[in-house]
C-alpha cells in the first residue's frame, strides 16, 4: 500500500510504501505502471533490497493492483524497449520515420570532431558535466547506455544537473528508456546528441547500478567502453575519464582501476585522449604515472585540473557521492571525472593545447 508520495521527477515517483507491516521506500516508473497516488495498493518487487544492492537497492512498483492493463494508445513510436517482457514500452526513436528528427538523423554521418567522454561509473556524470561547462562547452548531453539501470528517470543526479542547467539533454540508448530522446543504439544516440540536441560535449556511460564480478572482463563498464570506438568511428574525439581511487579498499580499483586500464589497453581500437587529474600528492602522481606507462604508447595522456568542476558543483549545491564516499573521502575519484569534463570543454571551445 502506498502511504505517501515522497518526491517526483519526470518519469519517476519515489514513494513511501508499506511492505509486510513496515514503511519503506519504492520507485514507480509512470511509463510502465501509470500514475500512482497515496492509498493505491501496489505489487512491489523487493529483490534488490533483499540482496543489499547499492544504487539499485530500492523496491520497485510492478503494478497498481485493481487497475486494468496499461494502454496509452498506439502513439507515434514503434521502437519497443524492455522488449518481450511484461513491461515492454513503446517509444518514439529519434531516428525512426515518425520522428520529427528523422530527416536530420538520416543525413547525419559523423560527429564532426565533437568530444565524447566515456564515464566508467554513473557517479562521474556530475563532475564531468560541470567540468565540460567550466571548460567552455555551451551545451552538454548525456547518452545513457543500457548496461546498468534501464530507466533514465532513476538518476537523481541527472535530474539535479538538469535543474542546475549543467546538463541539457539525456538520450537513452538501446534498451534504456525515459530520456529526452530515445535511440536504437549508441551510434545513433551519439549522433542525436550532436545533430538534434546540439551538444558541444557528449558524455556517455551506464546509468546507476553497474555490475562487477571481480573478474578481468565481467563488468558492465567494459561494455560501455565500446562507446570510445563508436566515437572514433563517427569521427568524434573520444576522451576517457579514468576511474581513480586512493580510498577504495579493493586492490583492483586502487590507483587506476583495472576497468580503465583494460578499456584503454584492450578495448579502445583507436587513439583516445586520457585526462589525468593534476593531483597535489606526489606519491599519488607517481602511482598514476606507473599505471599509465603502457597507455601512453597508444593514447594521448593530458594532465588537467579537475578543481573547476568541483567548484561549480559546490556553487550549484549538488552533492557528490560514489560507493558511499564523498569528495572529501576520495578527492582523486571526483577530480578525475572533472578533469575529463574540463578537457572536453576546452577541446570543444578550441582552447586546448592538445
Amino acid at each position: 500500500m502506498v502511504v505517501r508520495v515522497v518526491a517526483e521527477r519526470p518519469g519517476a515517483i519515489e514513494l513511501s510504501v508499506e511492505v509486510e507491516g513496515e514503511q519503506t521506500t519504492a520507485v514507480a516508473y509512470t511509463a510502465l505502471v501509470g500514475p500512482v497516488v497515496a492509498g493505491d495498493p501496489v505489487l512491489v518487487n523487493t529483490t534488490a533490497v533483499a540482496l543489499g544492492l547499492g544504487s539499485g537497492g530500492a523496491h520497485f512498483v510492478v503494478a497498481v493492483l485493481g487497475r486494468g492493463g496499461l494502454d496509452e494508445g498506439a502513439g507515434p513510436g514503434h521502437l519497443m524497449k524492455l522488449r518481450y517482457t511484461p513491461h515492454q514500452v513503446a517509444t518514439l526513436a529519434v531516428e525512426e520515420a515518425g520522428s520529427p528528427h528523422h530527416a536530420r538523423m538520416a543525413a547525419a554521418q559523423d560527429l564532426g570532431g565533437t568530444p565524447v567522454v566515456w564515464l566508467p561509473l554513473h557517479s562521474m556524470l556530475g563532475p564531468a558535466a560541470a567540468g565540460a561547462r567550466a571548460g567552455g562547452a555551451g551545451r552538454v548531453a548525456y547518452v545513457m547506455t543500457d548496461g546498468a539501470a534501464l530507466a533514465a528517470p532513476l538518476s537523481r543526479l541527472a535530474a539535479s544537473l538538469r535543474g542546475a542547467g549543467l546538463l541539457d539533454a539525456v538520450i537513452s540508448a538501446g534498451q534504456a528508456f525515459g530520456g529526452d530522446l530515445e535511440s536504437v543504439n549508441t551510434f545513433t544516440a551519439l549522433l542525436a546528441a550532436r545533430v538534434v540536441s546540439g551538444a558541444d560535449v557528449v558524455l556517455v556511460g551506464d546509468g546507476p547500478g553497474n555490475t562487477g564480478t571481480d573478474t578481468p572482463w565481467g563488468s558492465s563498464a567494459l561494455e560501455s567502453a565500446m562507446a570510445l570506438n563508436a566515437a572514433s568511428i563517427l569521427q568524434g574525439r573520444p576522451i576517457a575519464a579514468l576511474r581513480i581511487s586512493f580510498a577504495d579498499a579493493r586492490e583492483r580499483h586502487r590507483g587506476v582501476s583495472h576497468h580503465s586500464l583494460t578499456a584503454l589497453g584492450r578495448i579502445a581500437m583507436g587513439p583516445v585522449h586520457v585526462a589525468v587529474p593534476a593531483l597535489e600528492d606526489e606519491g599519488q602522481r607517481k602511482v598514476l604515472a606507473r599505471a599509465l606507462q603502457g597507455v601512453m604508447d597508444r593514447h594521448t595522456v593530458i594532465e588537467t585540473a579537475g578543481e573547476p568542476a568541483l567548484a561549480l558543483l559546490e556553487r550549484e549545491g549538488i552533492p557528490m557521492a560514489s560507493m558511499g564516499r564523498s569528495v572529501a573521502d576520495d578527492p582523486a575519484f571526483f577530480l578525475a571525472a572533472g578533469a575529463a569534463g574540463v578537457l572536453a570543454g576546452r577541446l570543444a571551445a578550441g582552447a586546448s593545447q592538445a
